[in-house]
């Protein structure tokens, strides 16, 4: 990245929200600025860009810091452009736009190499990669989470201003590097917080971030979340509730069997960092967006989980089915094959229990017991995966398409066949588990 060579280049730096880009980018600014006729830092474009609806106004500080010259004679973005490329061009100039949401904000601000002098070097930063692709970035640096080491030196900076915490603190400062899963965003956050506070503090703390995250981080990485598209965003809540660890191609399957065409919705969120592919094409994010995923549906109905689009836990799902809460807001239900079966300690529901749960698109339980039967499933279920279904038939009104992942006791697959009304020509029972 050093500024000796003549031809212009620029630079991309790309991750995560919370993992330090801007940081980065401002340590390399302050480090090399001298070596350029002119340098500018252009801070969080994205916030100013949608607050004041145009990019005006960074085209003027850019002007400003570059030529060091207070023009007002910007009177729209045209002009901005214009100006821009006629005045640079003859200058060497190191430039970091901050925080890129969109490829419009740098074709304004940077959109040729040539409105720039030899030697000029643009750095952007943004957690968007297929911008940097668009624009035609030719270095792009990906930021990766620190390892356990850094993030253990990192939060006892911020923690204890020293690089090792005292003795009754050892345990407890590995819990919360554990937590933060090598995000710096959060290690200064909760080292801060932490700071001087009393062993009982921090033992609180931990018990605190099991229920509720701390909302300055969960903002911090929502902002990527905001700036998806529908079906995307239906996307990232089906892996954080649902489907972390599964394969790839499983998850893919039963996402279009939705609508959702996971090939380019998958695609994006690995473009905007929040989803990876791990070892054996697995989908896999990290623990905190998975967390401000669940937030996001629990944010759906904070007092009533059953007016949540997706249920995950133990509790919130028996209060659900005892209280027969459930509502057309919920899509999914997916538990653990083992939460029913602790203690051989079954719960037991209505007929009705489903019936108001007409837009379910996913049920994956076990071991729920219907001692008066099962009067209603919904038509839209795309997952079917119900270990010690207690009945022979599944409800009459059930229509399955033939992409629905079928999941039964092997003893009950031919009494239910029968029982199904089926809308193509067949049903594909793909897996049969023994009791």
């Amino acid at each position: 990245m050093g500024a000796g060579c003549n031809d212009v280049r620029m630079i991309g730096i790309w991750g995560m929200g919370g993992l330090g880009k801007t940081t980065l980018a401002r340590v390399v600014y302050d480090l090399i600025s001298h070596e350029f006729d002119g340098s500018s830092f252009l801070a969080d474009v994205k916030e100013k860009y949608d607050k004041e609806g145009s990019v005006i106004s960074l085209q003027k500080q850019l002007i400003s810091d570059l030529l060091k010259l207070a023009d007002n004679s910007i009177r729209n973005v045209y002009d901005g452009i214009n100006m821009i490329g006629r005045r640079l061009r003859q200058k060497k100039v190191l430039l970091v736009i901050d925080d890129v949401a969109h490829v419009e904000q740098l074709r304004r601000l940077a959109g040729k190499r040539d409105w720039f002098g030899p030697g000029s070097r643009i750095i952007i930063t943004t957690r968007d990669e297929h911008l940097l692709k668009l624009h035609r970035v030719e270095e792009v640096f990906k930021l990766e989470a620190l390892t356990y080491d850094e993030a253990f030196q990192l939060f006892c900076l911020k923690a204890f201003e020293t690089q090792k915490p005292r003795e009754e603190y050892v345990h407890l400062s590995q819990l919360v590097v554990n937590y933060a899963g090598g995000l710096p965003l959060a290690l200064k956050v909760l080292g801060s917080f932490l700071f001087g506070r009393p062993v009982d503090e921090w033992t609180s703390t931990l018990e605190r971030l099991k229920r509720e995250p701390e909302n300055e981080i969960l903002d911090i990485l929502q902002i990527s979340f905001d700036g998806l598209k529908e079906a995307e965003k239906e996307i990232f809540l089906d892996v954080a509730c649902f489907f972390k660890g599964e394969k790839r191609d499983y998850v893919s399957k039963i996402l279009d069997s939705c609508g959702f065409e996971p090939v380019i919705g998958i695609g994006v969120l690995i473009e905007k960092s929040l989803l990876t592919i791990c070892e054996s094409d697995r989908l896999w994010m990290h623990d905190l967006l998975l967390e401000m995923g669940r937030q996001i549906v629990r944010r759906q109905s904070p007092r009533e989980p059953g007016k949540r689009s997706r249920l995950w836990e133990e509790a919130d799902l028996c209060h659900v089915l005892s209280q027969n809460t459930g509502s057309e807001v919920v899509e999914g239900i997916i538990l653990d094959d083992y939460y029913f079966l602790q203690d051989k300690v079954y719960l037991s529901a209505s007929p009705k229990a489903f019936s108001k749960m007409t837009n379910l698109r996913f049920l994956k339980i076990c071991g729920l017991q219907l001692p008066q039967g099962l009067e209603h499933l919904s038509n839209k279920l795309r997952l079917l995966d119900w270990h010690g279904y207690p009945w022979k038939s599944l409800p009459s009104n059930l229509q399955l398409d033939k992409t629905v992942e079928f999941k039964m006791c092997y003893s009950c697959i031919e009494e239910l066949w029968k029982g199904i009304k089926v809308r193509s020509m067949f049903l594909s029972l793909i897996y049969f588990f023994s009791e």
